[in-house]
């Protein structure tokens, strides 16, 4: 039994944040229906490469994006520009608990699949939208993508190497205004859930890319409105907390000749700097009136970390690790992924789900990070094949025959 088993969600949302939402409720149990244009099918299908090989080694249509966003989820085609269409996904909605979209704002409502309409259809129903800018204000007309909203919510102006520094706006590496956004708005869908479970009436869940962005800005949101001051980039360090960053250490023995290695430092407390300075070989630096206490750390963070820059050079890396671990100062590698997905912890935490894909054998694809100790989450890989389930699903929810389900497909409905 899985947490939400008994609760289906009519996905009409793709790309990234809306299925990464219904991905995490349909690795929680819930029956995610996933509809896709005819003959299309979700754009990141086609994102590639890299694509899934087949048995020979040739691509296939599926590209990995694709792959790691969809698992657990059923394919339903339908086309709804066509009246059929509609009409089609107001039937399924009289049948589901959740509906999700991620449409440019209005569009819903050309097609009479707006909130509104289908409250009528289902006064149960738990409504999701999922914009850029969400539908009110001055931008709500605005397309809003991941990375124009990392920019705009203010994340690039505080990721990145110092100017000083020669550095400069960067984005993150993955899509975190995306993600953030799905695993916002699967929250606002479970207590919606919740809402509707104690008073049988469904509700209206609006999620915009930009406003989840500015709340991930967390403490450094919170240092600006207290103080008034604009922080700036701090590349790998911390804007509160010294010493906190990456450092170079000495190569390994038997590193290439111009290699550089590093490792993070992650001193949270004054007591970890304490721990690390006897590990460190230089005690004195923790009774030192300006580094003892973490604020006065960070006032001469200027004088500080040039000093450690140059004692973390005196040892290498599996050196610093194990005598840091051992004092129990928080340290890490800066693995790559190949590293990431060879690290026993990695293994250990079952992170690699290995299917049996019709395309190939043994499918390795990460897993979720979910763990429940008495309702598992789903594993099940995504959908190969577009519209996979349209006639399956047209029977099992609507008690379609055949015949209609091959009348809508001679209309290019399906």
């Amino acid at each position: 039994m899985n947490s939400l088993d008994g609760i289906r969600i009519l996905d009409l949302s793709r790309v990234l944040a809306g299925p990464w939402c219904t991905q995490t409720l349909a690795d929680l149990g819930a029956d995610v229906i996933k509809i896709e244009r005819p003959g299309a099918g979700d754009d990141t299908r086609t994102w590639g490469p890299p694509f899934l090989k087949d048995a020979n080694g040739n691509d296939t249509a599926e590209a990995a994006y694709y792959l790691g966003t969809n698992r657990n989820k059923r394919s339903l085609t339908c086309d709804i520009s066509k009246p059929e269409g509609q009409a089609l996904i107001r039937e399924l909605v009289a049948h589901c608990d959740v509906f999700i979209e991620n449409f440019k704002v209005g569009d819903m409502a050309r097609y009479g699949l707006d909130y509104p309409s289908l409250k009528a259809v289902n006064p149960r129903l738990v409504y999701c939208s999922v914009t850029g800018f969400g539908q009110t204000g001055p931008y709500s007309d605005r397309a809003g993508y991941d990375y124009a909203v990392q920019g705009i919510g203010g994340l690039m102006s505080v990721t990145g190497e110092r100017d000083d520094l020669g550095g400069g706006p960067q984005k993150v590496g993955v899509a975190v205004a995306d993600l953030f956004t799905g695993m916002y708005a699967s929250v606002g869908i479970l207590a919606a859930l919740r809402h509707v479970e104690k008073t049988g009436e469904g509700q209206y869940v609006d999620m915009a890319l930009l406003d989840t962005q500015v709340a991930m800005l967390a403490n450094l949101g919170a240092n600006y409105l207290v103080s008034g001051k604009t922080p700036g980039r701090a590349g790998n360090a911390h804007q509160n907390i010294v010493p906190y960053q990456v450092f170079e250490v000495m190569p390994a023995l038997h590193a290439e000749p111009d290699a550089r290695d590093h490792l993070i430092l992650a001193v949270g407390n004054d007591g970890q700097f304490a721990k690390f300075c006897d590990v460190a070989g230089h005690p004195e630096l923790a009774s030192d009136p300006r580094f003892s206490k973490n604020s006065e750390r960070v006032k001469n963070r200027n004088v500080l970390v040039p000093m450690l820059e140059e004692i973390m050079l005196t040892r290498t890396k599996a050196q610093w690790l194990h005598a840091l671990e051992s004092a129990k100062v928080p340290c890490g590698a800066i693995n790559n992924l190949s590293e990431v997905f060879a690290d026993p912890q990695v293994a250990a935490r079952n992170m690699i789900n290995i299917w049996q894909h019709p395309h190939q054998k043994d499918l390795r694809l990460v897993a979720s990070p979910l763990k429940l100790s008495l309702t598992p989450v789903r594993q099940d890989h995504a959908p190969p094949q577009l519209g996979q389930h349209t006639a399956q699903l047209l029977n099992e929810v609507l008690g379609y025959s055949d015949a209609q389900i091959e009348q809508l497909q001679s209309k290019g409905v399906i």
